[in-house]
């Protein structure tokens, strides 16, 4: 048997919630996940109340945003060739930045 989850108060979760998304909602909540850094539970659930998601730099969030930085440069190289941007690009070239930005802005380690 698995270990029992708790939250940050010592809360046991032990109430399911679930929820149905398109296979394109699936794809964007999925990209969200990956460059948030979080389990897909914490994500979700931080969002549906409401709180903060921090980014924490490490190397699977690097790693998602070089994947996700080469998806949009493909479909940016195939746009220059057509002249059509699809919304869910754009939410994921904003969502990209959003994370950059606040991953150099972290506070500097105090100095000894």
């Amino acid at each position: 048997m698995s270990a029992k989850n708790r939250d940050e108060h010592n809360r046991w979760r032990n109430i399911t919630v679930g929820f149905r998304v398109s296979p394109e909602e699936n794809e964007q909540l999925n990209i969200a996940v990956a460059l948030s850094g979080l389990p897909k539970q914490e994500y979700c659930y931080r969002r549906c109340m409401n709180r903060d998601i921090v980014v924490q730099g490490n190397p699977r969030v690097y790693k998602a945003l070089k994947d996700q930085l080469a998806n949009v440069l493909s479909e940016l190289q195939r746009i220059a060739s057509a002249g059509e941007i699809r919304d869910e690009l754009f939410e994921n070239i904003v969502l990209i930045t959003k994370t950059l930005n606040e991953m150099k802005e972290e506070p500097d380690e105090p100095q000894k």
